[in-house]
């Protein structure tokens, strides 16, 4: 285990102000002891680990020039954000990083006044950083730098645009730093990044037009209303000379770069250069994901989340898995290419996932029937509903949490035209370590309610399997399968693909005292907790698995609020509006009187913690739900 009292620079550096004491020439010192840390953390408690190598002096350079946290930094999505944490007055409580009560896994402001806005989710770093260059300039805080930190991945989502064109025409002084790696998680698709690739304008054109900027504006040359009109006519001198057009100055934006994002003393010279020019301006740095670790140079996108591992060696401890319950994305991945097998209509889509959801098995055996749209979730629903209403099946693939990203495309591209997409919405329910950003809380309660969707989720395994093939038959209109993240319960997966009656659900077990009623694979849990109850009470409960969400399933709810006075749901989502809600508004609408009694997630944001810790913290264990349930079937 490494200790902090080996580090020159690092143990004593409990702030931005402490780093800015360190000779210029010493940064390079700095950088190298911040990577170890990070490696030595990591090796031990795992999180994001390539991404954060990859920042290592992008983040000393920038603490080093601007006076945080009074100056702005807005990380774009947070995966590189550990040395910001290091450096800003966490670094040795870093060890609790992701843990239950522990350091939150992505910047946070109630963790720090270092973390100016919340991140988790990419492209939404310009919008805010703007809005709070704005408000700085409102509050006559002219003094207040406002930095943004994007990568190239996350460049490519519309929200990145949408703030980008607003900056072009809002008065701002904002610096966009684009973090060039040719990485998200899986490597960069799309037009942007070949264009990235090709982009590049000369250091000294750069020198020079800053030394006649600053010049014209001393003598009153350059106003703001002659700086734009000068800017337009020179894009378009520097286009037609290097043959290149450059979108960002093409938006009024000033580019500088592309600049080694790994010469920290380099950095701190552009930043110093450029942080009090007025107008928008973007730096654009390349860097290497993992930069620093050979293995996770070598394959960034198996240590973009490596787990634990040897530092010394590279050698990653991966759990052995022979004999164990496949990953419910592993049973997606295997059936989805066995459906497109038999069915030529079926495509697959995945916003930058294809590796996490294992669309990647399809790409691997079909890549031209497979579209990884990269991180732009709204688009990957619109054209799977594009390719719908001209004869396709698409399979979209969404991670529950950014499924939030794309709410109106389900409704106005897809449920309003009742269009055949099968929306596979990955990551349900409680996910861990990433926190409140991360879980898939909300997708029953705010899908359940759009028109003209069927939504499902299986008990286990094999019934996903019999859910997707469900989804594939002729005139089922818009699909959606909820699952979550982990394995599941059967070694025995690979059942006979068969059809699953829409609407309907099924009696697990039987008993006298009271009904429970869950949905999805928390069905496990619950049959569990049903199985203690009954031991240590002798109580007698019956267990249903309600399956679809939408339609209900009536006969069945019907004959359950007839026969019992207490009824139990659970569900993995959360509690208000969900599945209990949806059994409630069943009871009542059609005059059953059963006392319902709904488990779920509370209505606040569960924090982060391992999978097992958040179910104990909600009550949804097995212990958890033994004593509610007893409590409320006693009456006490």
């Amino acid at each position: 285990m490494e200790q902090d009292d080996i580090y020159k620079y690092l143990s004593s550096i409990d702030s931005p102000a402490d780093l800015r004491k360190v000779p210029l020439d010493e940064l390079p010192v700095v950088c190298d002891e911040l990577r170890r840390k990070i490696i030595d953390e990591l090796s031990r408690n795992s999180g994001h680990f390539a991404s954060n190598l990859g920042t290592v002096e992008l983040t000393v350079a920038l603490h080093y020039v601007f006076n945080t946290p009074d100056d702005r930094i807005v990380w774009d999505v947070g995966h590189q954000a550990y040395g910001h944490k290091i450096l800003t007055g966490r670094r040795d409580v870093f060890c609790t990083n992701r843990k239950l009560n522990g350091l939150r896994p992505f910047p946070s402001p109630d963790e720090s006044p270092y973390d100016s806005f919340t991140a988790g989710h990419a492209s939404n770093s310009i919008s805010a950083a703007l809005g709070m260059a704005v408000a700085a300039a409102q509050e006559g805080r002219n003094d207040r730098k406002v930095v943004v930190v994007i990568g190239d991945g996350s460049m490519g989502g519309g929200l990145a645009f949408e703030g980008l064109n607003n900056a072009s025409v809002i008065p701002n002084n904002l610096l966009i730093i684009l973090n060039d790696n040719n990485m998200a998680i899986d490597r960069c698709v799309g037009g942007l990044r070949q264009y990235l690739l090709d982009l590049h304008t000369s250091k000294e054109y750069n020198d020079i037009r800053y030394v006649l900027s600053k010049l014209f504006s001393a003598f009153g040359i350059l106003t703001d209303d002659r700086r734009k009109r000068l800017i337009r006519f020179n894009n378009s001198v520097k286009a037609m000379m290097m043959h290149q057009h450059n979108i960002f100055e093409g938006l009024n934006i000033r580019y500088f770069g592309p600049s080694n994002g790994h010469d920290v003393k380099n950095l701190v010279r552009i930043l110093c250069d450029i942080k009090d020019m007025e107008g928008p301006k973007l730096l654009h740095i390349h860097t290497v994901k993992g930069k620093g670790f050979p293995a996770a140079e070598k394959d960034p996108a198996t240590w973009h989340a490596p787990g634990c591992f040897d530092k010394n060696t590279g050698e990653r401890y991966v759990r052995r898995t022979e004999g164990l319950p496949p990953l419910y994305q592993e049973v997606f991945g295997e059936t989805l290419l066995e459906l497109a097998k038999q069915n030529e209509r079926i495509v697959g889509v995945t916003p930058a996932m294809p590796s996490g959801c294992s669309m990647k098995v399809m790409m691997q055996a079909m890549p031209q029937r497979v579209f990884d749209v990269g991180i732009a979730e709204g688009h990957a629903v619109t054209f799977s509903g594009g390719m719908a209403k001209d004869g396709l099946l698409p399979f979209c693939n969404i991670y529950s949490s950014f499924v939030q990203r794309a709410y109106d495309n389900v409704i106005h591209d897809v449920a309003i035209q009742r269009l055949p997409v099968v929306l596979c919405i990955d990551r349900a329910g409680l996910v861990g370590e990433d926190g409140p950003t991360h879980h898939g809380a909300f997708d029953m309660a705010f899908l359940r309610p759009i028109p003209n969707l069927t939504i499902a989720s299986p008990y286990d395994e094999q019934e996903l399997r019999r859910l997707m093939f469900t989804a594939q038959l002729a005139g089922r209109g818009p699909f959606v399968i909820r699952y979550p993240r982990g394995r599941g319960s059967s070694v025995d997966w690979k059942c006979p693909l068969e059809e699953i009656p829409v609407g309907t659900g099924r009696q697990l077990k039987s008993g006298n005292d009271a009904a429970l009623i869950s949905i999805g694979p928390i069905g496990h849990v619950a049959a569990a907790a049903i199985e203690e109850l009954e031991r240590t009470t002798g109580l007698s409960v019956a267990h249903y698995d309600l399956r679809f969400l939408k339609p209900l399933d009536e006969s069945m709810l019907g004959q359950i609020g007839q026969r019992y006075g207490k009824v139990f749901t659970i569900e993995d989502g959360v509690r208000n509006g969900g599945m209990g809600s949806a059994v409630m508004e069943f009871m009542v609408d059609k005059g059953y009187c059963p006392v319902i009694y709904r488990m779920g997630l509370p209505d606040e944001f569960v924090a982060h913690g391992s999978v097992s810790e958040l179910r104990k913290l909600c009550g949804l264990d097995v212990m958890g739900i033994v004593r509610y349930m007893e409590s409320k079937i006693k009456g006490s």
